[in-house]
């Protein structure tokens, strides 16, 4: 049998068990998912994805409160390994569906049969744990209906998966990110410049930033080509005319944080990550990845209401459309004052303001934590065993690295728990980018700060947003023993080192893990170089961990005093110790008039306001001091300065323009004191 044969009787299979199988007993519900990769077009352009079933989202997985779910994950993918991970539920360790951790991979053609009791109700999700599979569509959701009326009146209930959408390969996305290209930034028009500051009245904001040696802020990582509701730019659902809909909202975007709004009558939250608060009333909700709520709407006289989900850096939106009369729209918030600072303080200051306080009036709310209140205590017992953690999110957008207390998972992969401990954790976000964490096997309660006295009904969650430059605390009961994933929930941050394991048995001195590879750090190859009518310069390597492996290269065209055209080429091995130092090692060859090959080393370091510095010395006594400066004058234009003295070749001073083209490529006016003046083209490859 063909492998597309196969595919296609196990889609036919799997579609007939989306509705649960008749089964011996009421209380097992069957379903079968396969996972396959077909042609999709959720943005318009026709590109390889993945399914579920044949959809992306997949089926909605359907049970009652004490329900047991018995699903097989079949792999029908020729060569790939894939999984299944259960967000938000309550299940043994060994059917968590982090391949290696908890549950073995999924190899191709193989299947993986779980099985597990229903503990909770509420909405969760599923999606794959295996590399970056989620975003290229293995995802649905789950609706759990309680054993007791759980109390929320509503004359409809439809199930709403936010996700977000990208025509490129999840390899090249992750690229781009690494290489700290700006292309997705200039794409979206969130790209920081000094124009753009002075027409903002916020030079003085511009270069105070750069003076502190932060990267220009972006809000989100990616310039997505789609943003879906269901799979869909729009999604339709059925509604009359005064009836009051439950929308179950799952954020399963990999990268996007969504305000979502009503056209009318606002939301009203009614459960969050699967637990049910008291209702709260909201204009706008901000939901991070991974993050689940219920909210009530009521659809208008008109007979059409407009749910609208807009991406946080303002670059697009999804639909979901309530009822077949005129649709009352919704309206997108304001986009993001990238160049003032306070205004991207509000989540910080808000999780430290006291729930008494009002609320801050504005547009782009923060999460709604300071006011959702659980239905009954989430206190535990005063009497248990208590222990305090703090850690700190950190990260680097330049090179990509982003860790806990500025170690990846490779150098630190452990966060030791005993059983029967109440553990609190402070999240300490030293960077300006929101975090959605995740911790896996458990619920944690959402402490207020700023309170004299603890809410005894502080919210139970399994995903907490982490603002910028701001502090959460979370504490959570260990009464689930095994190794739990807890991580950031952006998915290229996770893959990039934002995780750790919340482990019952580290203490155990023979204790180990075993994890999927790619959460170890994946290399990757990139080649980025300028060639000009005058000469090329340019460099390429391989990046792994904190190490990157390469060559480097400085070629002149024409001759300079009466010499041969000057080429240096370098063998580097440049090690990368934090956002501004790296250390560099390696071999020079090199033609240039009174020298000859020789080794080097020395260090590179990043002044405020950006400025590039690298201090080496060579095997021949010689030293040389590097520096470069980039000026962002436009979205897309840069100028950028250098300066290098040799104490065997002298000074040298480089300048000029850049105009990006495209991702990739770049036209290219360079000055060099030695080499003259060249128009060329910039790459990226």
């Amino acid at each position: 049998m063909s492998p597309k044969v196969r595919v296609l009787l196990l889609a036919v299979l799997a579609l007939v068990t989306v509705v649960p199988r008749a089964h011996a007993a009421p209380d097992v519900v069957e379903y079968e998912l396969v996972i396959s990769e077909q042609e999709v077009a959720p943005a318009g352009t026709r590109v390889r994805g993945l399914v579920v079933n044949g959809s992306s989202p997949g089926p909605v997985l359907r049970f009652h409160e004490g329900d047991t779910a018995r699903i097989r994950v079949t792999n029908a993918l020729e060569h790939e390994e894939t999984s299944i991970h259960w967000h938000g539920l309550l299940v043994p360790n060994e059917m968590d569906g982090v391949p290696r951790l908890t549950t073995p991979p999924i190899g191709p053609g193989e299947s993986h049969d779980f099985e597990f009791t229903l503990r909770q109700a509420g909405t969760y999700w599923y999606h794959s744990h295996t590399a970056l599979q989620e975003q290229r569509g293995v995802l649905g959701a789950i609706v759990i209906e309680p054993a007791e009326p759980d109390g929320i009146e509503a004359d409809r209930d439809h199930v709403l998966v936010l996700s977000d959408w990208t025509n490129e390969s999840t390899t090249e996305v992750m690229r781009t990110l690494m290489r700290g290209s700006e292309a997705y930034s200039r794409r979206k028009g969130t790209m920081q410049s000094i124009v753009g500051a002075s027409e903002a009245g916020a030079l003085d904001a511009y270069f105070a930033r750069e003076r502190d040696r932060m990267p220009a802020m972006d809000v989100s990582d990616v310039a997505y080509d789609a943003f879906l509701a269901n799979g869909e730019r729009t999604a339709l659902f059925e509604a009359d005319p005064g009836e009051r809909v439950r929308l179950r909202i799952v954020n399963a975007g990999a990268s996007t944080y969504f305000y979502v709004s009503a056209g009318e009558g606002g939301l009203t939250i009614v459960a969050a990550d699967g637990q049910l608060v008291e209702p709260l009333r909201v204009d706008r909700l901000l939901i991070g990845m991974a993050e689940t709520y219920d909210v009530l709407v009521t659809v208008p006289p008109s007979g059409g209401l407009e749910v609208r989900a807009t991406s946080q850096d303002g670059s697009g939106h999804a639909t979901a459309r309530l009822g077949d009369g005129p649709a009352v729209p919704a309206t997108d918030p304001p986009r993001p004052d990238l160049y003032d600072l306070r205004a991207t303080m509000t989540g910080a200051l808000d999780a430290t303001r006291p729930s008494t306080a009002p609320r801050a009036d504005t547009p782009r709310p923060p999460a709604p934590y300071r006011e959702l209140r659980a239905r009954a205590s989430t206190a535990f017992d005063p009497a248990l065993p208590r222990r305090d953690i703090e850690m700190r999110l950190t990260g680097d957008m330049t090179t990509y690295r982003w860790g806990f207390d500025g170690k990846a998972f490779y150098e630190e992969p452990l966060v030791p728990v005993r059983e029967g401990e109440v553990v609190r954790i402070t999240l300490v976000n030293d960077t300006m980018m929101h975090h959605p964490i995740h911790l896996h096997g458990h619920f944690f309660r959402v402490v207020h700060q700023g309170d004299e006295e603890e809410d005894p009904r502080a919210p139970l969650k399994h995903t907490v947003d982490v603002p910028p430059m701001g502090t959460r605390v979370i504490e959570f009961l260990c009464d689930e023993p095994g190794d739990w994933l807890f991580h950031c929930h952006l998915l290229y941050h996770m893959d990039a080192g934002m995780t750790r394991v919340v482990s019952y048995r580290a203490h155990e001195p023979d204790h180990t893990i075993d994890v999927d590879p790619g959460m170890l750090g994946a290399p990757y190859a990139f080649v980025d170089g300028v060639l000009a009518t005058h000469m090329s310069m340019g460099m390429a390597h391989v990046m792994w961990r904190k190490e990157s492996f390469g060559v480097e290269w400085d070629l002149a065209f024409h001759g300079h005093h009466g010499h041969d055209p000057e080429r240096e080429v370098d063998l580097f091995w440049r090690h990368y110790v934090d956002a501004n130092l790296s250390t560099v090692a390696g071999y020079r060859f090199s033609n240039v008039h009174g020298t000859d090959d020789r080794v080097f080393g020395g260090i590179e370091y990043r002044w405020p306001y950006m400025v590039r510095s690298s201090l080496t010395f060579d095997g021949e006594r010689d030293a040389r001091l590097d520096l470069v400066k980039v000026f962002t004058l436009t979205e897309n234009v840069d100028a950028h300065l250098g300066f290098r003295y040799d104490t065997n070749q002298g000074s040298e001073v480089h300048a000029g323009f850049e105009y990006a083209l495209s991702k990739r490529f770049s036209a290219v006016l360079d000055w060099h004191s030695d080499h003259g003046l060249g128009l060329g083209v910039g790459f990226a490859l």
